[in-house]
């Protein structure tokens, strides 16, 4: 654990979020949080362990005659150690006026109790043992969840899921330490020097699962942060359309007229329990009029910066010059290719869009060095060897006006997202996770060097130890707490 020891004073605050509401808290914990909870409303049955008492809430504290019920709340004691942060906590329901709850803290406050800082209470959990970092943290993810999946995972990691998975090559690692601490301290005692075959082979057993558990943040931040999809493509090609029917409502406005979107839209939609962005752009010409030309810059902007990229493609129109530097620019980056409007040009699958385009013996497809694979490509690919050899991007007939392909769309868009990774529990979701794991892996590589090199044991151990500092940093055994500081204020205050 931390060298902070936690804080003995009792903190008080509101837990529930700002505004009017049914139900509102205010949150006690520490040493005074049943006594000052006693003053701070009149019981009608003395606190008792994990049970509701009802109270009332009056206008002036005492038990006066002058004194007026304002609210009816229910009060709920935890005893230590068997509370969210192993202090004596307390918990008043009341009704979620803001007014009413303003009046019990600020008499709280009053009575001796200090409002906590954001995150305090769980910042309590985690100096008292209660809990270890990465669940602290997920804590925090829970409350910030947009998604079902997100709040899947952070309930997994609140319920030790991550803890769980370090936990073997933690005590591997330990083991290998002490074997290593025992050949040296007990020398001179017949206690066997470990073969350096013997170490080399314990060092590979350890870095196969922390390998594993660091690719797990690839997927990991996908679903804690999502991903940004950018729509791009020429005036007219029906952007705005499959935006639409993305996102499920008429959030861009549609019309015939070609350059109709002149800045970006944006919705944020759940696909598959990943939170993404969407972005619809102005379209991609030569453009005269300001606007458009400020609208264009932004399109540009947003294709630089998307994880993703969504190339709409016109169906009833051959390929122009704009689209072939469109196609190439996003050579080697995720994209998937959407020629829409297919059902107004009798295409129904995308191998015949561009069997048609490689008609033309100037193809603008072929000129561009590139090919667009998806499915029933294959005979083209075949057929232009010399281009199979550049981007290969999926692409797929949709229609925007009968929904032709939006399904599949969706499908290819969250394989893409992905990267076909399924779903897994005790995976890595922030950077400084990942730096924690990272460090330990490249500790555990030094020490494998130094082993092959037949390097001391002594030395071999300065490596083995930073592995497991940083192993320790991960739950929050060694972490500093600078850095603890600055993970807890990003919580809301009351939690």
């Amino acid at each position: 654990m931390p060298d902070t020891e936690p804080k003995s004073d009792t903190i008080a605050a509101i837990s529930t979020p700002p505004g009017r509401g049914g139900i509102g808290i205010v949150r006690l914990s520490g040493s005074e949080s049943a006594s000052i909870a006693t003053q701070l409303v009149r019981l009608r049955q003395p606190l008792e362990h994990a049970h509701a008492r009802l109270a009332d809430v009056l206008d002036e504290p005492g038990e006066g005659s002058d004194s007026l019920r304002v609210d009816e709340a229910l009060v709920t004691f935890f005893a230590k150690p068997h509370s969210y942060t192993a202090e004596d906590l307390v918990e008043i329901a009341a009704h979620g006026s803001p007014v009413v709850l303003e009046l019990l803290l600020r008499r709280a406050i009053v009575l001796g109790a200090r409002l906590a800082e954001p995150g305090e209470f769980t910042q309590r959990a985690f100096l008292s043992g209660r809990i270890d970092l990465t669940q602290a943290e997920a804590v925090r993810d829970l409350i910030d969840a947009q998604t079902l999946t997100q709040a899947r995972q952070a309930a997994s990691q609140m319920g030790g899921a991550l803890s769980r998975r370090v936990a073997p090559a933690k005590q591997m690692l330990v083991e290998l330490i002490a074997l290593l601490e025992a050949g040296i301290d007990f020398a001179e005692d017949d206690v066997d020097v470990t073969p350096q075959a013997e170490i080399a082979r314990r060092i590979d057993e350890l870095t196969a699962p922390l390998t594993g558990l660091e690719a797990s943040f690839t997927r990991g931040r996908i679903v804690h942060d999502g991903l940004t999809l950018a729509i791009v493509g020429r005036p007219n090609a029906g952007k705005s359309s499959l935006f639409n029917r993305l996102v499920e409502r008429d959030r861009a406005i549609v019309t015939a007229t070609p350059g109709t979107t002149r800045d970006l839209v944006t919705e944020r939609i759940s696909l598959g329990g990943i939170p993404l962005e969407l972005v619809d752009t102005a379209g991609l010409r030569e453009a005269r009029e300001e606007a458009e030309q400020l609208g264009i810059a932004r399109s540009r902007e947003a294709l630089a910066d998307a994880a993703l990229v969504l190339i709409v493609l016109d169906a009833t129109q051959p390929l122009n010059e704009e689209e072939r530097r469109l196609l190439a620019a996003v050579e080697g980056r995720p994209a998937l290719v959407a020629i829409n409007k297919s059902d107004l040009a009798n295409c129904s699958d995308e191998k015949n869009y561009f069997d048609d385009q490689l008609k033309d013996p100037a193809s603008s497809v072929r000129d561009a060095g590139l090919s667009v694979k998806g499915t029933g490509l294959s005979p083209y690919i075949h057929a232009a060897p010399e281009v199979a050899d550049r981007a290969h991007i999926p692409a797929l007939a949709t229609s925007a006006l009968t929904g032709q392909g939006i399904a599949d769309l969706r499908e290819r868009i969250l394989a893409l997202a992905t990267g076909g990774a399924g779903a897994e529990s005790g995976l890595l979701t922030n950077l400084r996770q990942h730096q924690a794991v990272a460090s330990a892996l490249a500790a555990l590589g030094d020490a494998g060097r130094a082993n092959a090199s037949s390097i001391p044991h002594e030395m071999i151990l300065l490596d083995l130890y930073r592995a497991l500092w940083a192993l320790d940093s991960l739950t929050g055994q060694t972490t500093p707490d600078d850095i603890l500081n600055l993970i807890f204020s990003t919580f809301c205050i009351g939690k």
